[in-house]
């Protein structure tokens, strides 16, 4: 813990503190900021910093202009007269204030600060949840111990929840635990003893060690375990949070089931978070959880995506300016789909890429909009994907595979498009992608499709668009292009003596294979399907397309297609289907 006046940065959890108290910090800014304090007292010129933070990527230094400005506003610094961050013109930055190492044990008296997400969110939507938490709270306080469960899908703002009913309750001692991947599933009450260990530490009447042995020699008696708990509780309020119980140990959640259930008055809270839906979510934790409900013995808050209302204003406090720049929080919505972690990693990334831009003074500056929505692209956020990444890394190569497959056709995909890019039975890809739903919710059945052969073909879709970037991004070119061209003849087959129904589909594929001759035959098939039914303006559409499609041949062949297809658009001319010898040659 690093203190500076009455701030602390924390580097451990990767926060900020102010007086006791949390502040929302994205991760690039904490990366900067950190880096400042880190290197107090001397001149941290722009190229170091962009060394150090972007070291495999090129990014101008405006950004870190960008950052610096935000960083000033949290700290209530003025460039003019800094008590923190001097600006040394053309050359770089300087961290001015006084900095000593703080022991990062706890954020208050009898408190431990929790560990932070990726990207610190600023909590909004969540009135009613905040509203329940302490409505839940008193209830607890009053001798009727209480369990809540929090769950929502990764980035949805589980923690940030819980540190805002923290900060609404400073005076409540609160101990926090973190189920770590792989390790607290081996150890039994891995995060339980985590937090109360550090009860004990900071406890006047108990030595540190005397506390921490007592509760690791009653490892083998959870009664003993709950009955430190309800010691705790004996004089006030106490508050267990247990973050990530989908990889707790079977112990830890057995412990939870026995401090439900225990009948004796006691003033303790327990917040469990977890994802419901992660690949690693036991169903001992799901049959625990329910049976809990069933017999009204806990609480399950489900935390649902913002609003579009609700992404604005987080994105209006994030950016500091009420009036944001125009379409960008309906686009950064629809990108996200109302996940704050999202959001915030869209954003970061559109100031990285100068999307949008601060422009003015420093005391009047404004963020503005470069680029025109309808000419944005934005990539899936670095960060993001390498979160995703490891959520996919965890899964078989089966279900890696059909993953892959699916997200050749979209977001949504009918179950015989999988099938078909990797070779396999229907059955097989359905077994895997029902598992998929039930274990992991990256993807979710979306319907079925109704196929010409009297056949019916489940649809599934991605959680987000995002899953679906990744999952396609993560194949090599002639692996998609082999997956394209089985969808491709299998839409074919399937509407054999109809094809040209699906003429633009079919293209569709051919084109993401790079194979530009049956791209451009199934245009023009679609093309005069459309003028024999009188849909001029939509055979008109599908020429233009095959004519940008036939700047990628090579001459004569570039030359004598072009002309054909001009003709084609003529309607003066009539219609001219491609020869017999011509669909051969593309076929």
């Amino acid at each position: 813990m690093k203190q500076f006046e009455s701030f602390a940065l924390d580097t451990a959890n990767e926060c900020l503190w102010h007086e006791g108290a949390q502040i929302a910090l994205a991760s690039k800014p904490f990366s900067v900021l950190r880096y400042l304090v880190e290197n107090p007292g001397r001149l941290i010129s722009h190229d170091e910093l962009l060394d150090a933070l972007w070291p495999e990527t090129y990014v101008q230094p405006q950004v870190l202009r960008t950052y610096v400005l935000e960083l000033r506003k949290i700290l209530n610094d003025d460039a003019k007269e800094p008590r923190f961050i001097q600006t040394i013109p053309k050359r770089g930055y300087s961290f001015v204030a006084a900095v000593k190492d703080k022991s990062p044990a706890f954020s208050s008296a009898n408190e431990v600060a929790p560990a932070a997400t990726p990207v610190a969110t600023e909590l909004v939507g969540r009135d009613d949840e905040i509203l329940r938490l302490q409505t839940i709270a008193l209830q607890a306080a009053a001798g009727q111990r209480q369990v809540v469960f929090i769950t929502g899908e990764a980035g949805i703002g589980k923690t940030s929840l819980v540190n805002a009913f923290r900060h609404a309750s400073s005076q409540t001692c609160m101990a926090w635990g973190h189920c770590v991947e792989g390790l607290s599933e081996k150890e039994p009450y891995y995060a339980v003893l985590e937090a109360l260990s550090h009860c004990f530490a900071s406890a006047d009447h108990e030595k540190p060690e005397a506390g921490v042995a007592r509760l690791r020699t009653s490892q083998d008696r959870p009664a003993e375990l709950c009955e430190a708990l309800e010691e705790l509780s004996s004089e006030r309020l106490f508050i267990l949070v247990i973050e990530d119980i989908q990889w707790a140990h079977q112990s830890t959640l057995e412990l939870l089931a026995a401090l439900a259930r225990r009948s004796t008055p006691a003033r303790l809270l327990v917040i469990a978070t977890y994802r419901p839906l992660h690949h690693s979510t036991k169903f001992y934790l799901k049959s625990i959880k329910q049976d809990l409900v069933v017999r009204q013995l806990c609480t399950e808050l489900a935390l649902e995506p913002l609003c579009r209302q609700s992404t604005k204003r987080l994105l209006s406090r994030r950016l500091h300016q009420e009036d944001l720049p125009v379409e960008l929080s309906d686009f950064i919505y629809q990108r996200s789909g109302g996940n704050p972690l999202f959001a915030h990693a869209l954003l970061d990334h559109m100031i990285a890429e100068r999307s949008i831009v601060r422009r003015g003074a420093e005391t009047d500056s404004r963020w503005e909009q470069i680029t025109s929505i309808s000419n944005l692209e934005v990539t899936v956020p670095q960060e993001l994907a390498r979160l995703i990444e490891l959520e996919i890394d965890r899964l078989s190569p089966e279900e890696q595979r059909v993953l892959e497959a699916g997200s050749l056709m979209n977001i949504a995909f009918p179950v015989w498009s999988a099938a078909a890019a990797l070779g396999v039975d229907q059955d097989v890809v359905e077994e895997l992608c029902d598992g998929l739903e039930r274990r992991t919710g990256l993807v979710r059945r979306a319907g079925h499709d109704d196929l010409p052969n009297g056949t019916r073909s489940d649809f599934y879709a991605f959680a987000h668009e995002f899953y679906r970037e990744v999952l396609y991004q993560r194949q090599t070119t002639s692996r998609r292009a082999k997956g394209h061209i089985r969808i491709a003849e299998q839409l074919s087959a399937l509407f054999a003596g109809r094809e040209a129904t699906v003429a633009r589909e079919v293209a569709q594929q051919y084109e993401a294979a790079g194979n530009w001759y049956r791209t451009i035959a199934a245009l023009r098939a679609g093309a005069l399907h459309s003028r024999e039914r009188n849909a001029h303006e939509d055979s008109t559409q599908l020429l233009t397309h095959a004519l940008r499609i036939v700047e990628n041949l090579i001459e004569p062949e570039r030359t004598t297609l072009a002309d054909e297809i001009a003709a084609e658009l003529q309607p003066s001319r009539g219609t001219v289907a491609p020869s017999r010898s011509q669909q051969q040659k593309a076929s």
